[in-house]
């Protein structure tokens, strides 16, 4: 930004001209960004592939951080149907991870003969 600006709009993405960018140019647009800015071993693990990858990426961090489920939603502009929807998997995972917190908590807490230990 410091280096190019945003267009009047406020716009980061812009042709030359400063007009909007031509959605049959993102496709070529991002392949010359990511051959400029990976690796040749991450752009051959086809790290990024596209630009929505980017988008995923950072929601799935947000929710394995443990921000919640609903300003993870408002944060990617979406419903948070539609994250449980796209996100499924992930959120059970997550949810597997803290339940299996839980339970080696509560392993801890009991004696081998099934008591619980005194506070």
């Amino acid at each position: 930004m410091e280096r190019f600006g945003v267009a009047p709009d406020g716009r980061l993405f812009r042709n030359a001209e400063g007009n909007y960018v031509d959605p049959s140019a993102y496709g070529i647009t991002w392949g010359r960004a990511r051959e400029a800015a990976l690796t040749l071993d991450d752009h051959a693990l086809e790290l990024a592939k596209r630009p929505y990858d980017l988008r995923h990426a950072g929601i799935s961090f947000r929710l394995a951080s443990g921000v919640d489920p609903a300003e993870c939603a408002r944060r990617a502009g979406q419903s948070i149907q539609v994250l449980f929807r796209y996100y499924a998997k992930f959120l059970a995972e997550a949810r597997n991870h803290a339940n299996n917190l839980i339970e080696e908590s509560m392993r801890r807490w009991v004696r081998p003969e099934g008591s619980v230990l005194d506070a």
